[in-house]
């Protein structure tokens, strides 16, 4: 072993004990090993950022915004909504909340589409009176198993496409993945449709803060337009498109005329519906309905192009002007710039319109304003902001546009019309042109801490290769391998990926145990593009423990899941990956 080697490797396992140590966050650690093979000579330091500009980076961030907008377009939530009424069962609830963030996964990252089913899991969990638990753990196995259908649907496939190219000039096309990942996640998702049953059934999810402050009983008001689904019928039918989370509490009719919510009541166009709910539930509600939420569509300029209207959540202090006025009597739009979308205080429901409810100390307000001049602008009303929450009452969802965008992007890399890192960054940045995501929306869709860790893992997986480690690796493999037959040495190249993956993240394992697995695959004489699948399959799919991919951390607090869990479900569902992976890599990638 050359001191290049030893020093390789010792980065290596340095790496491994970091992550399993856990004291340190995974990015910071990438960039530790990246200076330590900078200041060890084995990276050059010509290329030792020289992974922040790799296509990897840009394919998975610009994969994370078209994911966000696609999510906020809201129309997955719209078809569910007309499908799960009619499933009354935990079982077929199961399937459906599985087979969907599957399909979604096909198409955006993993994290992004389970991200956008579990608030539909927690109503179905709700109406069903079953656990989240049943359903969320689930969730997250069946959005692995959908990202190893295409490229951009997980991390791994990007990673392991980069290699082929440096191997053969070409790298794995959109879809080259999909015929070896369909038929995983369809025997997957059969497994979860009765494997869920494995799985506590009476956890409680742990406590955060955000549900610490999550206010109930907001009220609102929203217009009825010519587009809405609900003009010319009755409050009933309004009622039930609402679902159970939101109540109509009142309705005024040309301005001036208050008319009693009765169930035939007909709606007709330019009424005001009083509505109460959270924030999340009326947000749905009036999406849902096609309403226009009052004080929405009020001009609120803001100081400067470069900045945005925002909607925040804020508490009335002690001090504030606001006690005992009005928002019609202050003035609030005219005199603040600042529209009052909805009101909340403790045990007591308003039958008043908003601009008419006098306000108290403690009352919970929706604000919309400039991002710049709300702090000024609170500060002057005594005013204080809850802690940090997404509030999206107020912000219109655009529904058409990112789906268009990323069939786009997907059609123009599976024709060759474009390279899939130059196809998804014009893609992302359509979505903020069009209007999909806000600027700042689309800078906080970026995992940054995984960015930054691929950047730095880069340059120090590839000094695994110039200094011959992954040879002796490979040797050491191919002693073992080589009285195997060639699924025997998939199989084995599978499981070390995903034994890894826990300990590495699963792209930081595809950057270490690919080059590996090429070189293996020359030693036993066999075409490499069937051992960059398995280990693609293999890192793709850590069932077994909640921190070796982010989809599994996800759902640990909101399930309420302990460690041991996770094995509970993912052994045999590992199990059946191997089993029915190996023989299909094999099938359509053949080995000579």
């Amino acid at each position: 072993m050359t001191q290049p080697q030893a020093f390789a490797f010792a980065i290596l396992i340095g790496l491994m004990i970091a992550f399993i140590w856990g004291r340190l966050r995974y990015d910071l650690i990438a960039v530790l090993a990246l200076l330590a093979a900078v200041f060890t000579g084995i990276v050059p330091h010509k290329v030792a950022f020289s992974g922040f500009g790799d296509d990897i980076v840009i394919i998975v961030a610009s994969a994370l915004v078209v994911s966000a907008a696609f999510e906020r377009s809201g129309v997955i939530e719209a078809f569910l909504h007309r499908v799960a009424p009619r499933v009354t069962s935990v079982q077929g609830q199961v399937v459906i909340l599985v087979a969907a963030v599957t399909v979604l996964s096909v198409f955006i990252k993993n994290i992004g589409a389970l991200a956008m089913m579990i608030p539909v899991a927690f109503q179905m969990a709700r109406r069903s009176k079953a656990s989240p638990s049943s359903f969320l753990m689930p969730m997250a196995f069946g959005s692995l198993l959908g990202g190893l259908i295409t490229l951009v649907g997980t991390s791994p496939n990007i990673v392991v496409s980069r290699m082929r190219e440096e191997l053969t000039g070409q790298p794995f096309s959109m879809f080259d993945f999909t015929p070896v990942g369909i038929g995983i996640a369809a025997a997957g998702v059969v497994f979860l449709a009765f494997g869920y049953r494995l799985l506590p059934r009476d956890r409680e999810a742990v406590p955060t803060m955000e549900k610490a402050l999550n206010i109930k009983d907001y009220m609102t008001e929203a217009r009825i337009t010519g587009n809405s689904q609900v003009v010319g019928k009755s409050i009933r039918h309004l009622s039930a498109l609402l679902d159970d989370e939101v109540m109509v509490t009142g309705l005024v009719r040309n301005q001036v005329e208050r008319l009693l919510p009765l169930p035939d009541l007909v709606l007709q166009q330019d009424d005001i519906v009083l509505l109460e709910g959270d924030p999340e539930a009326l947000e749905r509600g009036i999406r849902r309905a096609r309403l226009e939420l009052e004080g929405h569509n009020r001009p609120t300029e803001a100081k400067g192009v470069d900045e945005e209207i925002v909607g925040i959540e804020v508490v009335v202090g002690p001090r504030s002007v606001l006690i005992e006025q009005t928002a019609k009597r202050l003035a609030l739009h005219n005199r603040f710039n600042i529209n009052l979308l909805a009101v909340s205080r403790s045990s007591q429901r308003f039958t008043e319109r908003l601009r008419d409810i006098v306000l108290r100390s403690g009352d919970v307000l929706v604000l919309k304003g400039d991002l710049v001049l709300l702090p000024t602008k609170l500060m002057e009303l005594g005013l204080l902001p809850l802690a940090e929450r997404e509030i999206r009452l107020g912000n219109p969802r655009e529904r058409l546009m990112p789906m268009l965008i990323l069939a786009g992007a997907m059609a123009s890399t599976a024709l060759g019309v474009l390279p899939v890192a130059t196809a998804f960054f014009a893609a992302a940045v359509l979505t903020v042109l069009f209007g999909a995501l806000s600027l700042r929306e689309a800078y906080e869709a970026v995992d940054w801490p995984i960015v930054i860790m691929l950047g730095a893992l880069i340059p120090v997986s590839e000094s695994i290769r110039t200094t011959g480690g992954a040879d002796l690796i490979a040797g050491a493999l191919a002693q073992l391998a080589g009285a195997l037959p060639v699924f025997g040495a998939l199989a084995m190249i599978m499981v070390v990926a995903m034994a890894a993956t826990p300990f590495l993240n699963n792209a930081a394992t595809v950057l270490v145990v690919a080059p590996i697995a090429v070189t293996l695959a020359h030693r036993l004489g066999y075409n490499p593009d069937a051992f960059l699948m398995a280990v693609a399959v293999g890192a793709a799919c850590d069932f077994l423990t909640p921190v070796g991919h982010q989809c599994n951390t996800l759902v640990l607090g909101p399930g309420g899941y302990r460690f041991g869990d996770y094995w509970k479900l993912g052994l045999p569902l590992s199990f059946i990956v191997v089993v029915l992976g190996v023989p299909l890599i094999l099938l359509f990638w053949p080995t000579v």
